[in-house]
């Protein structure tokens, strides 16, 4: 999809300001994708373009399910799933913020596709892997909307993405914006 950072500036999920990102570093820009995904004729399109992406960069995988960690990714997932026309699940938080698997059940040997919206260091989505592994399934990809880790998040299964973009992120204490005194955004997931 060509046009997709066009969707999130038009839906006003591509932020520019100061902010804190979940894996702790500052960033110029944010890609806040509930506002992109809150369009659900606009969400399925942006999904049926990453799973077609996925089809061309891979070719046809044998995937019987879909998971994304919560909560950013559940409407990836979903949509993901619906355009595979397979199962969606998805891992979530528990009290200490550690992802688990709580409402569903994982078959060994079961094929997955992890999906997620936006990658940084790509934490979240490791979990999910390894969640998945845990439970005796098969991570045989993994698809995002937004991979801005410049080629430094790294997994077993192959990822996709589509769109590639390392806006620039900052430790705290080499943050310009930080020395500005610009007002630091904590915009979450």
């Amino acid at each position: 999809m060509n046009n997709l950072l066009t969707r999130f500036e038009e839906t006003g999920a591509l932020l520019n300001g100061h902010f804190e990102l979940r894996s702790g570093l500052h960033s110029n820009r944010f890609f806040q994708c509930a506002l992109l995904l809150q369009y659900p004729r606009i969400a399925g399109e942006v999904c049926e373009a990453l799973v077609e992406k996925i089809k061309q960069d891979l070719g046809e995988l044998e995937i019987d399910t879909v998971i994304a960690p919560a909560l950013g990714g559940i409407s990836v997932g979903h949509e993901v799933g619906r355009a595979l026309g397979v199962r969606f699940i998805f891992a979530e938080k528990d009290a200490g913020g550690a992802l688990m698997m709580r409402r569903f059940k994982i078959e060994k040997g079961e094929r997955f596709l992890v999906a997620e919206d936006v990658i940084t260091r790509g934490g979240r989505v490791q979990e999910t892997v390894d969640i998945v592994e845990q439970h005796g399934g098969i991570v045989q990809a993994i698809g995002v909307l937004v991979n801005r880790s410049g080629g430094k998040a790294r997994f077993k299964a192959p990822l996709v993405s589509l769109l590639e973009m390392e806006p620039v992120a900052w430790e705290p204490s080499e943050c310009p914006l930080c020395k500005e005194k610009l007002p630091l955004v904590h915009p979450g997931s």
